[in-house]
Protein backbone atom coordinates (compact mmCIF):
# COMPACT_ATOMS: atom_id res chain seq x y z
CA UNK A 1 0.00 0.00 0.00
CA UNK A 2 1.32 3.44 -1.02
CA UNK A 3 2.47 5.75 1.83
CA UNK A 4 0.08 8.78 2.34
CA UNK A 5 1.75 11.54 1.04
CA UNK A 6 2.38 14.39 3.40
CA UNK A 7 1.13 17.95 2.92
CA UNK A 8 2.15 20.61 5.46
CA UNK A 9 0.50 23.85 3.94
CA UNK A 10 1.98 27.09 4.85
CA UNK A 11 0.79 29.22 7.45
CA UNK A 12 -1.26 26.29 9.28
CA UNK A 13 0.02 24.28 12.58
CA UNK A 14 1.16 20.61 11.86
CA UNK A 15 1.47 18.23 14.82
CA UNK A 16 5.20 16.14 14.20
CA UNK A 17 6.25 12.85 15.67
CA UNK A 18 9.73 12.34 15.63
CA UNK A 19 10.25 8.30 16.90
CA UNK A 20 13.48 6.66 18.29
CA UNK A 21 13.75 3.60 15.09
CA UNK A 22 11.74 0.76 17.13
CA UNK A 23 10.80 2.99 19.54
CA UNK A 24 14.74 2.94 20.89
CA UNK A 25 16.18 5.80 23.28
CA UNK A 26 17.27 8.65 20.70
CA UNK A 27 18.08 10.52 24.13
CA UNK A 28 20.14 9.60 27.31
CA UNK A 29 21.01 12.68 29.05
CA UNK A 30 20.33 16.45 29.11
CA UNK A 31 23.41 17.19 26.66
CA UNK A 32 22.07 14.95 23.76
CA UNK A 33 18.59 16.95 24.47
CA UNK A 34 20.59 20.11 24.80
CA UNK A 35 22.03 19.43 21.25
CA UNK A 36 18.64 17.94 19.70
CA UNK A 37 17.25 21.46 20.43
CA UNK A 38 19.88 23.32 19.15
CA UNK A 39 19.81 22.21 15.65
CA UNK A 40 15.90 22.52 16.20
CA UNK A 41 16.23 26.69 17.13
CA UNK A 42 19.08 26.64 14.13
CA UNK A 43 16.87 24.43 11.18
CA UNK A 44 14.00 26.48 12.50
CA UNK A 45 15.58 29.91 11.53
CA UNK A 46 17.47 28.29 8.58
CA UNK A 47 13.81 27.15 7.06
CA UNK A 48 11.75 29.91 8.36
CA UNK A 49 9.62 27.40 10.74
CA UNK A 50 7.86 28.89 13.43
CA UNK A 51 8.52 26.58 16.63
CA UNK A 52 5.15 26.69 18.71
CA UNK A 53 5.65 23.88 21.42
CA UNK A 54 7.33 20.81 22.24
CA UNK A 55 8.53 18.08 24.39
CA UNK A 56 11.59 16.17 24.27
CA UNK A 57 11.29 12.52 25.24
CA UNK A 58 13.64 9.36 25.83
CA UNK A 59 12.26 8.05 22.85
CA UNK A 60 10.33 10.43 20.80
CA UNK A 61 9.72 13.98 20.32
CA UNK A 62 6.37 15.75 20.02
CA UNK A 63 6.92 19.47 18.22
CA UNK A 64 3.93 21.45 17.23
CA UNK A 65 5.58 23.55 14.30
CA UNK A 66 4.44 26.30 11.69
CA UNK A 67 5.84 26.32 8.31
CA UNK A 68 6.23 29.10 5.98
CA UNK A 69 6.06 26.99 2.81
CA UNK A 70 4.43 23.70 2.12
CA UNK A 71 7.85 21.86 2.21
CA UNK A 72 9.92 23.58 5.19
CA UNK A 73 8.80 21.22 7.75
CA UNK A 74 10.12 18.25 5.67
CA UNK A 75 13.39 20.38 5.28
CA UNK A 76 13.84 20.99 8.85
CA UNK A 77 13.28 17.32 9.88
CA UNK A 78 16.02 16.39 7.40
CA UNK A 79 18.21 18.90 8.68
CA UNK A 80 17.84 17.96 12.63
CA UNK A 81 18.10 14.30 11.55
CA UNK A 82 21.49 13.96 9.45
CA UNK A 83 23.06 16.58 11.90
CA UNK A 84 21.76 14.80 15.53
CA UNK A 85 21.92 11.10 14.03
CA UNK A 86 25.98 11.84 13.10
CA UNK A 87 26.52 13.39 16.80
CA UNK A 88 24.26 10.64 18.63
CA UNK A 89 26.21 7.84 16.74
CA UNK A 90 29.51 9.55 16.88
CA UNK A 91 29.16 10.17 20.97
CA UNK A 92 28.29 6.58 21.71
CA UNK A 93 30.03 4.69 19.10
CA UNK A 94 26.97 3.62 17.02
CA UNK A 95 26.41 3.07 13.37
CA UNK A 96 23.19 2.85 11.81
CA UNK A 97 19.46 4.28 12.04
CA UNK A 98 18.30 5.87 15.17
CA UNK A 99 14.94 7.87 13.83
CA UNK A 100 11.78 5.77 12.04
CA UNK A 101 12.15 6.19 8.38
CA UNK A 102 9.55 9.17 8.51
CA UNK A 103 8.45 11.40 11.03
CA UNK A 104 4.41 11.58 11.95
CA UNK A 105 2.06 14.75 10.87
CA UNK A 106 -0.55 16.05 11.40
CA UNK A 107 -1.95 19.18 10.40
CA UNK A 108 -4.04 21.22 12.94
CA UNK A 109 -7.55 22.93 12.78
CA UNK A 110 -6.28 26.06 14.69
CA UNK A 111 -9.68 27.60 16.46
CA UNK A 112 -10.62 24.23 17.50
CA UNK A 113 -7.39 22.06 18.12
CA UNK A 114 -4.63 23.78 18.69
CA UNK A 115 -4.22 25.15 22.12
CA UNK A 116 -5.55 21.13 22.84
CA UNK A 117 -2.83 19.46 20.91
CA UNK A 118 -0.69 21.90 22.94
CA UNK A 119 -1.90 20.73 26.02
CA UNK A 120 -1.60 17.53 24.61
CA UNK A 121 1.95 17.77 24.10
CA UNK A 122 3.55 19.70 27.01
CA UNK A 123 1.46 17.06 29.68
CA UNK A 124 3.18 14.29 27.77
CA UNK A 125 5.57 13.49 30.88
CA UNK A 126 3.07 13.77 33.60
CA UNK A 127 0.80 11.11 31.27
CA UNK A 128 4.14 9.17 31.48
CA UNK A 129 4.56 9.13 34.90
CA UNK A 130 7.25 11.42 35.06
CA UNK A 131 6.48 14.07 37.13
CA UNK A 132 3.32 15.65 38.61
CA UNK A 133 3.23 19.06 37.16
CA UNK A 134 4.26 20.15 33.80
CA UNK A 135 6.00 22.66 35.41
CA UNK A 136 9.08 19.77 36.87
CA UNK A 137 9.65 18.67 32.87
CA UNK A 138 12.94 20.51 31.78
CA UNK A 139 12.27 19.89 27.96
CA UNK A 140 9.31 21.11 26.86
CA UNK A 141 7.76 24.17 25.91
CA UNK A 142 5.51 24.78 29.09
CA UNK A 143 7.89 26.79 30.64
CA UNK A 144 7.26 29.31 28.06
CA UNK A 145 3.78 28.79 28.74
CA UNK A 146 2.73 28.01 31.93
CA UNK A 147 5.87 30.28 33.58
CA UNK A 148 6.51 32.91 31.02
CA UNK A 149 9.90 31.96 30.77
CA UNK A 150 11.71 33.20 27.65
CA UNK A 151 13.23 30.36 25.18
CA UNK A 152 14.67 31.49 22.19
CA UNK A 153 13.52 28.82 20.26
CA UNK A 154 9.84 29.21 21.17
CA UNK A 155 7.15 31.03 18.50
CA UNK A 156 4.20 31.81 20.62
CA UNK A 157 1.44 31.28 18.28
CA UNK A 158 -1.75 34.20 18.04
CA UNK A 159 -4.10 31.59 19.74
CA UNK A 160 -1.87 31.31 23.04
CA UNK A 161 -0.80 34.93 22.56
CA UNK A 162 -4.86 35.65 22.53
CA UNK A 163 -5.23 34.22 26.50
CA UNK A 164 -4.49 37.60 27.85
CA UNK A 165 -2.72 40.56 27.37
CA UNK A 166 0.54 40.60 29.08
CA UNK A 167 2.79 37.47 29.80
CA UNK A 168 1.54 37.10 33.27
CA UNK A 169 -2.16 36.59 32.69
CA UNK A 170 -1.34 34.38 29.68
CA UNK A 171 0.77 32.25 31.52
CA UNK A 172 -2.32 32.43 34.80
CA UNK A 173 -4.63 31.47 31.73
CA UNK A 174 -2.88 28.62 30.47
CA UNK A 175 -2.18 26.77 33.81
CA UNK A 176 -5.62 26.74 34.60
CA UNK A 177 -6.44 25.18 31.05
CA UNK A 178 -3.85 22.44 31.99
CA UNK A 179 -4.82 21.79 35.45
CA UNK A 180 -7.99 20.09 33.35
CA UNK A 181 -6.45 16.70 31.82
CA UNK A 182 -7.17 16.66 27.99
CA UNK A 183 -10.17 13.79 27.52
CA UNK A 184 -9.27 10.24 27.38
CA UNK A 185 -11.30 10.46 24.04
CA UNK A 186 -9.30 13.48 22.47
CA UNK A 187 -6.29 12.14 23.42
CA UNK A 188 -6.92 8.98 21.65
CA UNK A 189 -7.95 10.88 18.36
CA UNK A 190 -4.85 13.08 18.64
CA UNK A 191 -2.87 10.22 19.00
CA UNK A 192 -5.00 8.96 15.62
CA UNK A 193 -4.78 11.69 13.17
CA UNK A 194 -0.96 11.83 14.27
CA UNK A 195 -0.18 8.17 13.45
CA UNK A 196 -1.88 8.11 10.44
CA UNK A 197 -1.15 11.62 8.78
CA UNK A 198 -4.75 12.81 9.25
CA UNK A 199 -6.38 16.07 9.53
CA UNK A 200 -7.09 17.10 13.05
CA UNK A 201 -10.23 18.88 12.59
CA UNK A 202 -13.83 19.09 12.32
CA UNK A 203 -15.57 17.73 9.24
CA UNK A 204 -15.99 20.60 7.71
CA UNK A 205 -12.63 21.61 7.94
CA UNK A 206 -11.70 18.05 6.44
CA UNK A 207 -13.66 18.68 3.91
CA UNK A 208 -12.19 21.71 3.35
CA UNK A 209 -8.40 20.73 3.48
CA UNK A 210 -9.76 17.56 0.74
CA UNK A 211 -11.38 19.90 -1.42
CA UNK A 212 -7.48 21.95 -1.52
CA UNK A 213 -5.20 19.22 -2.17
CA UNK A 214 -7.56 16.69 -3.79
CA UNK A 215 -6.67 13.87 -0.79
CA UNK A 216 -9.86 11.51 -0.75
CA UNK A 217 -9.01 10.20 3.15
Amino acid sequence: MPRRKRFCPAGLPVHVIQRGNNRQLCFTSDSDFAAYANWLYEGANKFRVDINAWVFMANHVHLLLTPSSDNSISKLMQFIGRLYVRYFNYRYARSGTLFEGRFRASLIQEDEYFLTCMRYIELNPVRAGMVNDPAEYKWSSFRAHGLGKNIRMWSPHPIYLALGQDSDSRSKRYRELTKTPVNTDVVAKIRHCANSGLVLGTEKFRQQFRNITGDSH
